[in-house]
């Protein structure tokens, strides 16, 4: 524990340090939100460590037993029906995708939030069961992907523009620190008995089926959403104003109660459920997962709180200042900035690397990972800026990138291409998700730009940026004699 702290300080101080500069040269937030997002920035650390602890102990050993457990039952069919359901339900669950639903429909209310919800689980769970057939039966990534993707575009062509970066953004907030891990350990009691090829992956095949759900969510609601609600932006204008210290934790802890605990009640019923089922774990075992669960659940409600209350709103104000500003050309250099240390603070970028390190056996540093993740975010925030400032639309950027990415596919090693599109669903966690993207609104509403088509699309650009980045590694590490 002692040693996740001393990491997750090392990764947020940065940010932290970033903020208080800014405070003190171009954008004051005052003495009662400087002290607001310094004790954010506490609990923020201490929920990540104690988080990170309990998915160790807790919520990692579930995914693989239960992995493990489905492929030893050679049926097919049933694996891919749980694998549906356990998406479905810990994605209802997630709460970057309940975040994330509440800024798009503040911004348009005419997208309805449970429908957003539902149908970005739906597209989670048929992607994790499609991710996990293509496991079974040893398809190859590159040929999966690359159909998929094309798949995707081919549906975008037809969507409407605001839906678009929407949808793209709903692919990286479901890769949150609910999600990740679970799908993580699902995919690598599955992949077993496979290759360590096989063990990554499906966290970025789950992240195609978001897109292609909000995609046709689009199509069938064409014509509804295309507005943006002034009085959302005036409101979100008066909150960000209307900050109340230290009190607003307490505001908020209610809530963030709740979606913890809704967060983590299918985990606990599936754990039940496949423990009288499959599994038959001994009682000191099942004893230590709970343990483990209940890590995450405090946590989780540690970390939710100190980002909502802190960083959130630290992160609009200074968006707003900066973005309303004659020196707003700025807001480039500060995104690569913020960009190149936010990533370290993702609590599933640590569960990536971690899990990362011990397949290869030591092979893959830790270090060197996040060191690449680090540059493609750095790049993904900086092109975010761009849009904010100059309002090109997201179609300059995905088909290139993507197009790059695929590519990379036919000539990377396949478990850097594994990892890659993995990396890319991790990095777009709850900070980019709540710190970022209300910077880039912030940043977008202050320079009369349109949210709905400048500021969304930011999580999409740092889901794809990493795709591209771990996959040159991948070619260097090849080079190297490092990797087949």
């Amino acid at each position: 524990m002692l040693g996740k702290l001393k990491e997750n300080a090392t990764s947020i101080l940065p940010i932290a340090a970033i903020v208080l500069l800014l405070d003190f040269t171009v954008t004051p937030l005052g003495t009662t939100m400087t002290f607001q997002f310094l004790f954010g920035a506490v609990l923020t650390i201490l929920g990540l460590t104690i988080f990170l602890l309990g998915a160790d102990i807790g919520i990692i050993p579930i995914g693989e037993k239960v992995g493990t457990a489905l492929t030893r039952k050679r049926n097919l069919p049933l694996l891919l029906g749980v694998a549906f359901i356990i998406g479905f339900m810990v994605t209802i669950a997630e709460p970057d995708v309940q975040v994330l639903a509440q800024q798009i429909c503040s911004i348009n209310p005419a997208i309805s939030s449970t429908v957003l919800v539902l149908s970005i689980a739906f597209g989670i769970g048929l992607f994790v069961a499609l991710g996990l057939m293509r496991t079974v039966l040893q398809i190859p990534m590159k040929y999966f992907m690359t159909i998929a993707y094309i798949a995707v575009f081919a549906l975008a062509a037809f969507t409407s523009e605001t839906f678009v970066p929407l949808a793209f953004d709903a692919s990286g907030a479901t890769t949150g620190p609910m999600t990740v891990p679970f799908i993580f350990a699902l995919g690598m009691g599955v992949a077993s008995k496979q290759s360590k090829d096989d063990s990554f992956g499906l966290t970025g095949i789950a992240s195609i089926g978001p897109i292609m759900a909000v995609l046709i969510l689009g199509l069938v609601t064409a014509g509804n959403s295309s507005a943006v609600s002034a009085g959302a932006s005036e409101a979100a204008g008066e909150a960000a104003a209307t900050v109340q210290g230290i009190r607003v934790f307490g505001a908020l802890l209610p809530d963030i109660l709740k979606e913890s605990a809704l967060a983590l009640l299918p985990l606990v019923a599936m754990l039940f459920l496949f423990q009288f089922w499959m599994l038959h774990l001994p009682p000191r075992q099942l004893i230590r997962m709970c343990f483990g669960l209940v890590y995450a659940f405090v946590g989780l409600v540690m970390f939710l709180t100190g980002v909502n209350g802190g960083f959130m709103p630290a992160g609009e104000i200074i968006g707003s200042m900066i973005g309303g500003a004659s020196y707003k050309n700025v807001l480039i250099l500060l995104g690569v900035v913020i960009g190149a240390v936010v990533v370290c603070a993702e609590p599933a970028v640590w569960v990536l690397t971690e899990q990362v390190e011990d397949i290869s056996g030591g092979a893959i540093k830790r270090k060197v990972l996040l060191l690449t993740l680090s540059a493609g975010v750095a790049c993904a925030i900086g092109l975010a800026m761009a849009r904010v400032l100059f309002r090109f639309s997201i179609w300059y950027i995905l088909i290139p990138g993507y197009a790059i990415a695929l590519i990379l596919t036919f000539f990377c090693p396949k478990l850097f291409t594994a990892i890659a599109f993995d990396s890319g669903g991790v990095a777009s966690g709850p900070m980019t998700s709540t710190f970022i993207l209300s910077f880039t609104l912030g940043a977008s509403q202050a320079s009369g730009g349109n949210p709905l088509t400048d500021a969304f699309g930011v999580i999409a650009l740092v889901a794809m940026t990493p795709l591209i980045a771990i996959q040159v590694l991948g070619l260097i590490y090849s080079h190297k004699g490092g990797a087949k």
